[in-house]
């Protein structure tokens, strides 16, 4: 796949991936027209040498596997595992807040965003539904509002003159999206399930739509993806972690050598730790190994064959702020993608996994560059060192250099994702 090609298509699927549903709802349906077969962990799997499968979990995770033609017991699984959620603002169960005549919603925050550019930007809501129908049976939808529906005001300067220098936001407080305007009077909340009800009616006329039950909707920014600088050697963007990593990850799967038995791994709840039941803390990626090995003793001898990438965005070097980074470890953009290494195990990198990703950015012809912490500061983790110690596997921890990581647009290199797709496509073929 040509370069061009490739970031036309990482921002196409970044403009349709506001939530981990949608993403997870792209992914499948690329392997869908790829002719993968979507699985169902509740039926018996009859897997056959050769096919390519898919099975999600809670449609916001998702496993892909290839059987190689060689089998898995001489060649091990190459993993690529990536995660498919972002930092944002989630709608509570009962959200409704009327407040000197505007209308607002109450939102929990997902992860460690970083809150400050949220503010004064063109919200939109997208996430799953799900309702009664008229039969009194339950259904799920996706929904994506697409245009702008609420935004969160800043405070004028002139109201808080020590803001550049001592700005404290109230999560509680300060980050409640305004909708709209109530009439002159009217105190008690419009019920936001109705509302949400009059939408998807609206967006869908033929939904048998009789009460919304519940929803997991988020705000995202509506400005779409850009390439930026003079050189457009940039990419601007919601969700570059981790949605970056799962495209790279999904288009070097689907090139993946037929002979060897692949996978890639999308779990949701990163940035929240991962523990449940569709995170990499849970049972999924053992579950479906133990169902690809037939026996435990397969799966041992399978696995200490196998290899997993994981592959998460990783601390581009910021010119403004260089003093944060070791003098020795600051990844640049555009200058391939990074290896991260932590002694106290946050990545999952050891000298054996970092040898062989360096002979494989070799082989692609590709830089490499490192990542390593400075010893005064706190150490970010990824899914590789619950992949490592859940299941026994080889393990490396990379990623693509990134600016303003969990900020609500993040910045990264061009170049860099499509050397990472190189790399990850050469790790499949090897």
């Amino acid at each position: 796949m040509k370069e061009a090609t490739f970031l036309d298509g990482l921002i196409e699927f970044l403009k349709l991936s506001p939530t981990p549903f949608h993403a997870v709802d792209y992914i499948h349906e690329t392997l869908a027209s790829a002719g993968f077969t979507n699985l169902s962990e509740a039926d018996a799997w009859e897997l056959q040498a050769g096919g390519s499968y898919y099975v999600m979990r809670n449609d916001s995770s998702l496993i892909a596997f290839t059987m190689g033609a060689q089998d898995a017991l001489e060649t091990g699984i190459r993993m690529v595992g990536t995660h498919t959620d972002s930092p944002c603002l989630k709608v509570k169960p009962q959200p409704e807040i009327v407040n000197n005549g505007y209308y607002q919603l109450g939102v929990e925050v997902y992860g460690s965003a970083l809150l400050n550019p949220w503010f004064d930007r063109d919200l939109s809501l997208a996430g799953r539904v799900s309702y009664l129908t008229a039969d009194d049976s339950i259904e799920h939808v996706l929904i994506d509002f697409g245009l702008p529906l609420a935004v969160i005001p800043s405070l004028a300067i002139h109201l808080d003159r020590e803001v550049n220098e001592n700005r404290s936001i109230d999560k509680q407080k300060h980050v409640l999206p305004i909708l709209m305007q109530v009439a002159a009077g009217e105190t008690a909340p419009k019920d936001f399930r109705e509302l949400l009800a009059d939408q998807l009616r609206q967006k869908a006329e033929d939904i048998d739509l009789k009460e919304v039950l519940d929803y997991e909707l988020c705000f995202y920014d509506t400005q779409p993806p850009s390439i930026v600088g003079l050189h457009q050697e940039f990419l601007t963007s919601a969700r570059l972690d981790n949605l970056l990593s799962c495209y790279i990850g999904l288009m070097s799967f689907i090139e993946a050598n037929p002979d060897l038995t692949c996978m890639l791994v999308c779990t949701d709840h990163e940035e929240v730790g991962s523990m449940s039941a569709i995170g990499a803390q849970s049972t999924f990626l053992t579950s479906v190994l133990q169902r690809i090995a037939g026996s435990q003793e397969n799966l041992s001898r399978i696995i200490d064959r196998s290899m997993m990438v994981s592959a998460d965005n990783a601390h581009g070097v910021h010119p403004n702020y260089a003093d944060k980074f070791d003098s020795t470890h600051g990844p640049l953009l555009n200058h391939g993608p990074v290896i991260k290494v932590n002694a106290n195990q946050r990545y999952a990198t050891n000298s054996e996994t970092s040898a062989m990703f360096r002979r494989l950015c070799q082989h692609a012809e590709v830089p490499v560059q490192s990542f390593v912490v400075r010893n005064d500061m706190a150490c970010g983790s990824t899914i590789g060192p619950l992949t490592a110690s859940e299941v026994g596997v080889k393990t490396i921890d990379v990623g693509v250099p990134t600016f303003a990581m969990h900020s609500i647009r993040e910045m990264a290199g061009t170049a860099d994702a499509y050397s990472l797709y190189k790399v990850l496509r050469e790790f499949y073929h090897s």
